[in-house]
């Protein structure tokens, strides 16, 4: 099939390769400025300001202080048709012993944020040098998000009192401010690590979804040492909840992949003291909607159970997290097809299911998407020892991938696109996820029953 000006898909594909290879040393540029300035969730200014002047230099007129610091470009196809977004996040971990952290912040791309930002910068640049979207129809739509890493509660928390924000990350921010609703489809690529994967790509067909749990004891001060028996000591009633909750986990389905992992983040205000506040955190991950509910009010049964122990007092902030996420299966074989054409046969690998979590699988729930991973860094991610060993292959090649698996979805009349949105079965409508979402905050204070 050849489209206009006589190039096939294929020669498009070959194309729009070349010309990011041609800017190749302008993208990894800008992915290594990245990482060198890493910025928090719904801080990242100065990542959103260089989107912007990318996007200015390409010819886009973006469109920026979306959810407070998300960017958006677009170009149009020859015709009308599916829009399809190309994601990228902004944001990065606090991991403040990682060569290249902040040293005032603790602020560092331990997961490879920078890389997204580039390879979708990557495919801007790619398809509009070399004239793609007279070949496409549709709309291709650019966009750097913020706040994926859900981090920093106390801060999002007071940020949310003000009314600068209604959720605590990114994608269901810019859904609840009408960002996505001319988006019909969306793909990202996440970088990956060699020491985690057997193959150079692979998309999960699910990952866990995860409620926040931000949860504050109450007991009474006292002198630890001279009248301990005075005081209500709140740090034991949280490492009694803490156990309780270790019990818990021989009552989760295995298949439910439950993950809980607390955190205590303040532990007491002098050893002298007996501890009268104690501040937890922590996620509650699983496969399904259901698991997490499930797992969730043991969670809370839980942390009941410690202050009741101890005659102390517990509130229990519940706050919407991330939704499991859902691969479109037709998609991800598009995306394969591209990785196997690059690297060979056998260096792609669909199926399965992760526990970790993105706020992609929010915008799972309502349109096609892929988050596939494309290995290119060592160490664990999130580590300190995470790090970009194969720039070419962190920066360009995701755009590579991505700018051809759009040609695949667009090219002429867009009609696989057209067929996978036509397929599609939402979990929610926009209305409808808002409502559940909001419906997750609940804010409770146990008090025990006095004896």
């Amino acid at each position: 099939m050849t489209g206009k000006g006589g190039l096939t898909k294929e020669q498009l594909k070959q194309a729009v390769c070349e010309a990011i290879d041609r800017n190749g040393n302008r993208i990894i540029g800008l992915g290594e400025t990245i990482l060198h300035h890493p910025e928090t969730g719904f801080n990242e200014q100065k990542t959103a300001a260089l989107v912007a002047d990318a996007m200015r230099t390409i010819g886009l007129e973006p469109q920026t202080g979306l959810a407070l610091t998300g960017v958006k470009g677009r170009l149009k196809g020859n015709a009308p048709g599916p829009r399809l977004a190309f994601i990228g996040e902004l944001d990065s971990l606090r991991t403040s012993d990682h060569p290249l952290a902040d040293p005032h912040t603790g602020a560092a791309h331990s997961c490879g944020h920078n890389a997204q930002i580039a390879g979708m910068l990557g495919v801007a640049m790619g398809l509009s040098a070399i004239g793609a979207t007279e070949h496409l129809a549709g709309e291709l739509v650019f966009f750097a998000v913020p706040a994926e890493e859900f981090i920093d509660v106390e801060e999002r928390l007071r940020r949310k009192e003000k009314g600068e924000i209604e959720f605590l990350l990114g994608k269901p921010e810019l859904v609840a401010k009408g960002h996505f609703d001319d988006i019909d489809m969306a793909m990202m690529i996440h970088v990956g690590s060699h020491d985690q994967m057997s193959k150079r790509s692979y998309i999960a067909d699910s990952s866990n979804g995860a409620l926040v749990k931000q949860i504050r004891f109450f007991g009474r001060a006292s002198h630890a040492g001279g009248a301990p028996q005075l005081g209500i000591n709140a740090l034991s009633a949280a490492m009694l909840a803490l156990n309780a909750i270790h019990a818990q986990r021989e009552s989760f389905y295995d298949q439910d992949t439950i993950r809980i992992h607390p955190i205590i983040t303040k532990g007491g205000d002098a050893v002298s003291v007996v501890p009268a506040e104690v501040h937890m955190e922590t996620f509650v991950r699983g496969g399904s909607r259901d698991a997490i509910i499930d797992a969730n009010l043991k969670v809370d049964r839980c942390l009941r159970a410690g202050a009741m122990a101890m005659g102390a007092e517990v509130e229990i902030n519940t706050i919407p997290g991330y939704l499991p996420q859902r691969n479109d299966r037709n998609m991800g074989e598009f995306f394969g097809a591209n990785v196997e054409a690059m690297f060979g046969p056998g260096s792609f690998d669909i199926g399965g299911h992760r526990t970790g979590s993105t706020d992609m699988g929010d915008i799972a729930h309502m349109m096609p998407v892929i988050h596939p991973y494309v290995a290119s860094a060592r160490g664990k991610t999130h580590g300190a020892d995470f790090r970009i060993n194969e720039p070419e292959h962190a920066y360009l090649t995701p755009a590579k991938l991505l700018a051809m698996t759009a040609i695949d979805l667009l090219y002429g009349d867009a009609a696989p696109a057209k067929q996978i949105i036509a397929d599609f079965q939402p979990a929610f409508t926009k209305d409808s996820y808002l409502a559940f979402e909001r419906g997750l905050f609940k804010k409770e204070r146990y008090r025990p029953a006095a004896e």
